[in-house]
This record gives C-alpha cells, sequence and structure tokens, in this order.
C-alpha cells in the first residue's frame, strides 16, 4: 500500500471522532472542519517521513485544535484570544468527556455526533445532508446523489443548515434520553442513505464498500442503545440482507448481475441468518415501519432457493403496504416491477406512467421502463427509454448494463415523424 493510500484510510476512519473533538471545543462547525482539514495537509506532509503516530485520532485532534486558535487570532487580528473558560466549556481529559457521557451509556463519539447535527431545528433534509457531510466525510456530489437533486443545489442545502445552526446558536451537547428518542428517525435515515451510498458506489469502486460497511456498524451500535425499537432492528436487517448479496452483483469482466441472475449461493448466509432473527424479533413487536417492511422483502428473495421460488404475491402485498406508510414514486416503481411478475408488463407500465414526470431524472425509471417495454414488445418506446437511462446513467457499468438491453431490441423500425 503506497503512504497516499495508508494515510487517506487512516484520515478517513480517524475524521468522526476527531471532527467531534473539534467541534465539542470550537463549537462551529466551519472552524472545526477547516482546523481538520489543516491537520489532515500536516498529515499528509509528514507522516510519510516520520510514520503514523501512535494514535492517529489524538494527533489530528491535537494539530487540528493548534492550527484553528491560530485562526481564530489571525481572524482577531489584534484583539487578545479569549480565556479558554469562554472557548470551550469542555475539559480536554478524555476521562471526564467520558464520564459526561450519559452515565457511560453513550460513549461513541460518531454516534453522539451524529445526534448533534440532527438537531430539531433543522429541517429534516438539512438535518441529513448536514451529518452527511460532517460524520462521515462525503462529498457534495456524492450527498447530491443520494438526495436526487444537483450539486449546486446541496451545496446550497448544506450551506443553509450551517448558517441556521450558526444563527441560532444550536447547542453542541449530548442530547439527552428523551431528545435522543426524538432525533432517533432522522439518524435512522442518515445510516440507511450511506449505506446506500456504498451500496450504489460499490458497483464501480470497491472501496466504496466501507460506507456499507460503516452503516452496518453505525445500525449495530443504535440498536444496543435502544433495544427494543422494531424499526433498529428492521434497518440493521435491511442493511445485513443487502449487503450479503455484495459478492455477487458485479461479474469478473465489472457487468452488473440483476438479482435473478446472481449466483445465490456465494451469498453470505452468516449475514442472512442473522438478518432473519432481528427481522423475526421485530415483528413480534407488531408496530410495522418502513424499515421492517423493506426488509421484509429482501427476505423473500433471500428465502427462495432460486428467482422462480421467489412470493411476488407477498412482495406486491409488502409494497403495498410500504406504499401506505411511507409514499413515494420509487416505492411505487418498484411495486410495478412485482407487480410485472404477475400481471405482465402492460400492467406495470400503466402504474409507472403517472410517475414520468416525477422520476424523469432517475436513471432507474427509465431502465426498468424500458426493460418492460421490451418486454411487452414495444422495441422503438424502449429504444428511446433506454436511450433516457444511459444519459442518465451515474457509471460506466450502469451504461454497459443498458447498452446490454438495447443489443437485445435487434433491428428496430424508426418512429414515424
Amino acid at each position: 500500500m503506497t503512504d497516499i493510500a495508508w494515510i487517506e484510510l487512516a484520515l478517513t476512519a480517524a475524521r468522526p471522532q476527531a471532527l467531534g473533538a473539534l467541534l465539542r471545543y470550537f463549537r462551529d462547525l466551519d472552524t472545526a472542519e477547516e482546523a481538520f482539514q489543516e491537520a489532515c495537509l500536516r498529515a499528509i506532509r509528514t507522516w510519510p517521513d516520520k510514520g503514523p503516530p501512535r494514535d492517529p485520532t489524538a494527533w489530528l485532534i491535537f494539530v487540528g485544535r493548534n492550527s484553528g486558535i491560530d485562526a481564530v487570532r489571525k481572524r482577531s487580528r489584534n484583539d487578545p484570544l479569549p480565556e479558554e473558560e469562554a472557548f470551550s466549556d469542555l475539559s480536554d481529559a478524555e476521562t471526564d468527556i467520558a464520564d459526561r457521557l450519559d452515565n457511560s451509556n453513550y460513549r461513541d463519539d460518531i454516534l453522539r455526533l451524529m445526534f448533534i447535527c440532527c438537531h430539531p431545528d433543522l429541517p429534516a433534509t438539512q438535518q441529513i445532508a448536514l451529518a452527511l457531510r460532517i460524520v462521515s466525510g462525503l462529498s457534495v456530489a456524492q450527498i447530491a446523489r443520494a438526495f436526487l437533486v444537483g450539486d449546486s443545489a446541496m451545496e446550497q442545502r448544506i450551506t443553509r443548515a450551517k448558517a441556521r445552526v450558526a444563527k441560532a446558536g444550536v447547542p453542541f451537547e449530548t442530547p439527552g434520553a428523551a431528545e435522543r428518542s426524538e432525533r432517533l428517525g432522522i439518524v435512522s435515515a442518515m445510516i440507511y442513505l450511506v449505506f446506500n451510498e456504498g451500496y450504489s458506489a460499490g458497483i464501480t469502486n470497491p472501496d466504496s464498500a466501507a460506507f456499507c460497511d460503516e452503516a452496518i456498524r453505525l445500525g449495530r451500535l443504535l440498536l444496543r442503545i435502544f433495544p427494543g425499537e422494531p424499526e433498529i432492528m428492521g434497518l440493521l436487517a435491511l442493511l445485513l440482507l443487502q449487503h450479503s448479496r455484495a459478492g455477487t452483483r458485479i461479474d469478473a469482466q465489472g457487468q452488473i448481475v440483476l438479482l435473478e441472475d446472481q449466483d445465490r449461493s456465494r451469498w453470505d448466509r452468516k449475514l442472512i441468518n442473522e438478518a432473519l432473527a432481528l427481522l423475526d424479533k421485530a415483528i413480534r413487536h407488531r408496530r410495522p415501519g418502513p424499515y421492517q417492511v423493506q426488509a421484509a422483502i429482501s427476505a423473500l428473495h433471500a428465502r427462495a432457493a432460486t428467482p422462480k421460488d421467489t412470493d411476488w404475491q407477498e412482495i406486491t402485498m409488502l409494497y403495498g403496504l410500504l406504499e401506505h406508510i411511507q409514499p413515494s414514486p420509487v416505492v411505487t416503481l418498484n411495486k410495478a416491477v412485482a407487480v410485472s411478475k404477475l400481471e405482465g408488463p402492460e400492467a406495470a407500465l400503466a402504474m409507472i406512467a403517472p410517475l414520468a414526470e416525477k422520476l424523469d431524472g432517475y436513471f432507474y425509471f427509465h431502465g426498468v421502463k424500458g426493460g418492460l417495454m421490451l418486454q411487452a414488445g414495444q422495441k422503438n418506446e424502449a429504444r428511446q427509454a433506454f436511450d433516457r437511462a444511459i444519459a442518465l446513467a451515474n457509471s460506466p457499468a450502469e451504461c454497459a448494463h443498458i447498452r446490454m438491453q438495447i443489443d437485445k431490441l435487434g433491428a428496430v423500425t424508426p418512429p414515424a415523424v
């Protein structure tokens, strides 16, 4: 591994805890981020020659704190630096910090930082975007892709969130038990989006699987804090089921392998069994939620020995329940795929027709539409849908997959002008 490669891994791993500590110290998101970035630059300059420090996170906190203080001095020009008590009301002793964290039941810096960013004073979309940027260090482009919006729109959203935090004087304190419960939904959504980013990007970048591993780790931690919450059980079960298929989603040539064509003998049965046990436990609570329903759908796929054994009737019913609990055009799109297995492509096409305007910028909508039209023999329309999908593809692998579908069209009569 090259110097830059191992340094990048170390910085990525240390980011949440180091940034959390700097945020507690400076009480300002921009200052904390700038201090962390400066510490990272110094690490890149010094670590290759001197080797990694014994504790990279502590090193980054120490260097970042000093850098941040220097930056504050420069901005203050000739004004004297405030007293330590005015600058931060938290001591530097790690044992003191640990004692303050909910009587040792809330020690994880990363999860605490998630709850801090997911503050109720911010709109839900800004909470998730800010947490994705601050906690996991995702780029603006990555977050924008997760939200299906443009990069500039997401940049503005994150900027507005930071400005609102600064203007409102949002306290960056560890929330109590009641506040944590109130913010549980938004934190769960952030974990889900972190996983999805790794799951989607993993098609072309195997390193992105680290996001999936991190999301699962955070999900396990969240479940330890809320052991009786069925939706957290459902969330973790869903992530485990999705991740169990990671090794079969791409073939040796880097081509996308659809679920029905995957080698099910290579699915990770250990993850599947853990997920099924979690899901069964969650269902016994009789409080269904969107994560439990999605996990139940994934479980039906996992339990099917072959594609023809898939219970599409049950999957269609579950998507109907998900539409009722959490209405979304993407949910309807997925339901249409299940309906096509039972009633044929024409019925599915009728279901997705009203979604055209809302999902016009969504790659998978046009891919599904083209596939259904291909099954229905509507070759000219299928080609148009596939052409639109290629224009919206996020990776070469997605483009290659759509081109394979176009190859199935054969000679097509051009549409009348």
